[in-house]
């Protein structure tokens, strides 16, 4: 009797988990559904790193400017501008432009167009804590890396409940680093100039250019 006990015990937890991973899986299926049907993406938002073991303790601001595979990012007080073939990393402090050729086929490429949907191939992921942030509830899915050469431990994506939009994402190295993303705001179907995307040479002309590709 008490073989079977346990053994029904684990059952129930094995159906109780595949449960809680169906509800995490439903949910990002939506976040990528709700993603979709943006023609543009302006997000602010607040880029912090720590690791108590190095003593590194840092926090930034930035945004970008997403539509479809088309961004502009500025981070740390440099612009990164993706025109769909090449991507000019402009940094005004060196006065110094780099361009390279990214494959946007490319699955291990990151862009920040994938950031929004990178969670749908290579985790495993859970249903997590739901927590009341100034009146907004997140509800967070742990993603566990399959890959065993991945130096992220986990990774927390937290999502609002109302609008289905990510509110924040929490990396967490093996290495004892975490950074984490917050959204300030999120805009959608912004009014976006013809040339948003198009990277313009003669804005820059004390800048040396470098070609990396």
């Amino acid at each position: 009797m008490k073989n079977f006990t346990t053994a029904f015990l684990l059952l129930l937890m094995c159906f109780t988990a595949q449960a809680q991973d169906k509800k995490a899986k439903d949910l990002l299926d939506q976040v990528t559904a709700k993603i979709k049907t943006y023609d543009n993406i302006v997000i602010d938002f607040k880029y912090s790193l720590n690791n108590s073991k190095e003593n590194i303790n840092q926090d930034s601001k930035g945004n970008v400017i997403l539509k479809d595979n088309l961004y502009i990012l500025n981070l740390m007080g440099v612009t990164k501008l993706y025109d769909g073939k090449k991507t000019y990393t402009i940094n005004p402090e060196d006065e110094e432009i780099s361009i390279s050729k990214i494959n946007d086929k490319d699955e291990n490429s990151l862009t920040p167009s994938k950031m929004l949907t990178f969670f749908n191939t290579g985790y495993k992921f859970n249903w997590d804590i739901l927590q009341n942030i100034k009146g907004r509830k997140i509800q967070y899915i742990k993603l566990t890396p399959v890959s065993s050469k991945d130096q992220r431990k986990e990774v927390l994506l937290g999502i609002d409940n109302q609008t289905k939009n990510i509110y924040n994402l929490i990396e967490i190295g093996k290495n004892g680093t975490k950074t984490t993303l917050t959204v300030n705001s999120f805009k959608t179907n912004q009014p976006l100039s013809k040339n948003q995307f198009i990277f313009e040479a003669s804005k820059y002309p004390k800048y040396y250019i470098n070609k990396l590709d």
